[in-house]
């Protein structure tokens, strides 16, 4: 039998004990071990829940039990997830978790610790929610050299977005209804202005590049500046426009990352994906494209993927699985020197300017009054800043991705 503890029962923590629960027959079949909910730690009581006598307040408790070997730390923040964590795994105690923030933080320590006492640290769930994405690259892609990594991993976000191209709605409307079905929280800066999808996309840069991606370096830039016009000009270009968190090796050999809105084409494969649904698109040297694709959030899902990594730890028990993410801080390339095409919106009486500073553009023609907007050739980020700053007014300028 493999004890669990689970550290927060809010909406992931008890979603961990019903997963555990309902699926009982299947996951004590494929871990080869039967798993028990000993413990489910919260400051509060729940009475009439159906696992209320399983509810501690002190983590000691659980701590000083031999009999945990594995637990769920579903807690979110940084601390005291870090503190519990870092005890637990000191201890001998695997720890899985679907906290982004703690492993974006201190992954590579509580990585390396996991090793040093024959344990493990997994994080399939802070990630994509139900989407496996962490176990692929770690296992199923290690014959390839991850050279690209572009996804969406946010599903306010592309929630927003979706509906604003659907329905032509402006951001602050959207954003409204968002929140009202909950898809939003009460504050959703986090989420709008990239700083999750940040921490996600550093998580999966740094098992790619098998080093550490600080994701404070990471240049991020949320949707809170897309308009309903921005739309109508991506249908014109037929294209629809989503926030991406990217991270590419260079022909150089250098190493960038970033998280930004982009405008892609029919032919991409995330262009279909909606509401609020996440996608993966890995490129390997060999294999070529892959693609990941599911809910992202929520629940069930999220508390699916922290499940399928307390399998693994009950299979083995003792035993480390290696995940190649070192305490090494990766250089990033400077954004400045990163090259796109961008699409941009000006005052009509600007088109002569515009013509002159950018040089060869593409016209781009939709039904918005009193603006210009074109399609510049590829260029650095710093040259198009320079090239914005002599033209003196922009109104919008977004990515393209081919």
């Amino acid at each position: 039998m493999i004890n669990v503890a689970v550290l927060g029962y809010g909406t992931v923590g008890s979603g961990v004990v019903e997963v555990i629960e309902k699926n009982k027959e299947e996951i004590n079949k494929k871990s080869g071990e039967k798993l028990n909910i000993k413990y489910i730690l919260d400051l509060r009581d729940f009475p009439g829940d159906p696992y209320e006598n399983k509810v501690v307040h002190d983590v000691e408790i659980i701590m000083n039990d031999p009999e945990v070997q594995v637990i769920c730390e579903t807690m979110g923040g940084i601390h005291p997830a870090y503190e519990f964590s870092k005890r637990a795994l000191l201890m001998g105690k695997s720890v899985c978790t679907s906290n982004k923030e703690l492993v974006a933080n201190h992954g590579p320590e509580l990585i390396r610790l996991a090793k040093e006492h024959k344990c493990n640290y997994l994080f399939e769930a802070s990630v994509g929610g139900g989407i496996p994405i962490i176990r692929p690259i770690n296992y199923s892609l290690t014959a390839e050299k991850i050279d690209g990594i572009t996804g969406i991993l946010n599903g306010t976000t592309n929630y927003i977005l979706s509906k604003m191209a659907a329905e032509g709605a402006g951001f602050e409307e959207v954003l409204k209804e968002a929140q009202e079905k909950g898809y939003a929280e009460r504050n959703p800066e986090a989420d709008v202005e990239g700083h999750d999808a940040c921490r996600k996309i550093a998580i999966l840069s740094s098992l790619m590049t098998g080093k550490n991606v600080k994701y404070e370096d990471i240049y991020t830039e949320g949707i809170t500046k897309i308009t309903a016009a921005d739309f109508v000009y991506a249908r014109a270009l037929e294209r629809s426009i989503k926030l991406l968190a990217m991270s590419r090796e260079c022909e150089d050999g250098s190493f960038y990352a970033m998280v930004a809105p982009f405008m892609i084409p029919v032919s991409h494969p995330l262009y279909s994906v909606s509401g609020v649904f996440n996608a993966v698109f890995v490129h390997g040297n060999m294999l070529g494209d892959s693609m990941y694709y599911g809910r992202g959030a929520g629940k069930l899902p999220t508390a699916s993927a922290v499940v399928s990594d307390v399998v693994d730890c009950a299979r083995h028990i003792g035993k480390t699985i290696m995940c190649f993410w070192d305490d090494e801080d990766v250089k990033q390339a400077n954004v400045e020197h990163i090259k796109h095409r961008f699409f941009v919106r000006t005052k009509a009486a600007l088109e002569k300017e515009a013509v002159d500073i950018f040089g060869l553009i593409r016209v781009v023609v939709a039904d918005v009054k009193d603006e210009y907007a074109f399609i510049t050739e590829e260029m650095s980020e710093r040259e198009f800043k320079e090239k914005a700053q002599k033209l003196g007014c922009v109104i919008n300028r977004i990515r393209l991705e081919s």
